[in-house]
């Protein structure tokens, strides 16, 4: 690749950082206004009830998940329409079963969590995995490119009439069947809009089986890698719903809402940009390419830390601020998060290394420890020493697998050490002011 090619991709990769974090940043803020409207027109209860509904569907979606999204990225066949019809009918044909498995959920989720309005709302919220299947692979072509503007307005454009439809049914019905219509409502608008205003040819239903098997195989251990990445993002409502009553579980859900924005935000950005980088502009392939990897990461790192830390010293003033006397507990969760965050942010960058070679299988086993370790100190400490002892837990965790991760970096010559070394003592010293600064009510949770 010439010079000129690597600075026009450097240029696109900035300006799909920029784009997508923007974009986070907005939906985020919109979420927020949108939460703080429905915290007021709504009770606890129906915050619990949505983050066991978000268990079920983000846990069946990423049970099932055979990383198209992912495969049409790396693939050298990744433009070519017979490659995206088969992975557009593969999407398609596991919307539908997503949608029959909540259905079969329901009603043993009503009895496990002793929530009967389960029964009802996880098949309806099932819809939105079966709209979704429908979306057309152009918006997997415009990642795959870093084309990002226009899916990222149309993006935004459908949150918002998601949000707004929530609002606008929750002044009329206070319900928390309204945070289940505006989810549906948001997913029939995206599927129309990409639909629609995309461009590139129209998806078909065909099977070709060359591409099938690169799909499955490729896919099999994105597959085991997104179950084990369940319990890494999900795993603590899992647990917590046994723990919890529903309206405890969301004044957390608030807390976790506010303190994972930053690396929420990281993970929007490095999913979209990295594979194309390490593709295309190996950090091992050229010292300019090292370089221009390294200035990204630290930026990257550096700019989540910050903001993690903003939680960390401001978390309980800001739920004072934004909510009522019913969520103030959620300040000390917002604090205790953040600080409990700082680890993971450090190797976030390497993972997807491997999946850009196409080496999904020591993905897989990484994400199987980190999974296996994450979930059994959550559940160990929060059965010894409650909601504190959980996220301390899943601190340590985080800190003993970050080993596994330099092992897969080093494996796909993408690891930095001066920037794991810099950011390790960085996110000590914040987590221990943070900590400090909150003790007194950090021993009251």
């Amino acid at each position: 690749m010439t010079e000129a090619a690597r600075s026009s991709l450097f240029a696109r990769v900035m300006r799909g950082s920029a784009l997508t974090a923007g974009s986070y940043a907005i939906t985020q803020a919109l979420r927020l206004a949108s939460n703080l409207i429905l915290t007021r027109l709504l009770f606890p209860e129906a915050f619990g009830l949505m983050a066991l509904v978000s268990v079920f569907l983000v846990g069946l979606a990423m049970f099932s998940d055979v990383g198209i999204g992912p495969a049409i990225s790396r693939s050298p066949r990744g433009d070519e329409p017979a490659f995206l019809d088969t992975a557009w009918s593969l999407q398609v044909g596991r919307g539908l079963i997503l949608w029959l498995a909540t259905c079969a959920l329901a009603w043993p989720a009503a009895r496990f969590y002793e929530a009967p309005d389960l029964a009802a709302l996880l098949p309806a919220a099932g819809l939105t995995l079966l709209i979704a299947g429908f979306n057309p692979t152009r918006i997997d072509t415009a990642n795959r490119h870093l084309l990002i503007g226009r899916l990222t307005a149309l993006d935004l454009t459908a949150q918002v009439a998601g949000i707004l439809a929530m609002v606008g049914l929750a002044l009329l019905w206070h319900s928390v069947w309204t945070l289940v219509l505006g989810a549906i409502v948001g997913s029939f608008a995206k599927l129309a809009l990409t639909h629609f205003l995309l461009p590139g040819p129209r998806n078909r239903l065909r099977w070709e089986p060359e591409a099938g098997r690169e799909l499955i195989h490729f896919g099999k251990w994105i597959f085991l890698s997104t179950a084990c990445g369940f319990l890494l993002s999900q795993g603590d409502k899992a647990i917590l719903g046994a723990f919890l009553r529903l309206d405890e579980l969301g004044v957390y859900n608030i807390g976790y809402f506010l303190a994972s924005f930053p690396v929420l935000l990281a993970g929007a950005v490095t999913s979209r940009i990295l594979i194309p980088i390490y593709r295309d502009q190996h950090p091992a392939a050229a010292a300019q390419n090292f370089a221009r990897l390294r200035r990204l990461r630290f930026a990257l790192t550096g700019g989540v830390l910050a903001l993690l830390a903003v939680m960390a010293f401001a978390g309980q003033p800001l739920v004072h601020l934004l909510y009522d006397a019913r969520y103030t507990q959620a300040g000390i969760i917002v604090v205790m998060i953040a600080c409990a965050q700082m680890p993971l942010v450090i190797g976030m960058t390497y993972d997807q290394s491997a999946l850009a070679a196409g080496d999904a299988r020591s993905y897989f086993w990484v994400m199987a420890a980190r999974a296996a370790a994450q979930s059994g100190a959550f559940l160990a400490g929060a059965a010894l020493w409650g909601l504190g002892g959980a996220l301390a837990g899943q601190a340590l965790a985080y800190l003993a697998m970050h080993p596994l991760l330099i092992w897969l970096a080093r494996r796909h010559r993408a690891w930095d050490a001066l920037h794991d070394l810099v950011f390790f003592v960085v996110a000590a010293a914040l987590a221990a002011a943070g900590l400090s600064a909150n003790h007194a009510a950090i021993f009251g949770v």
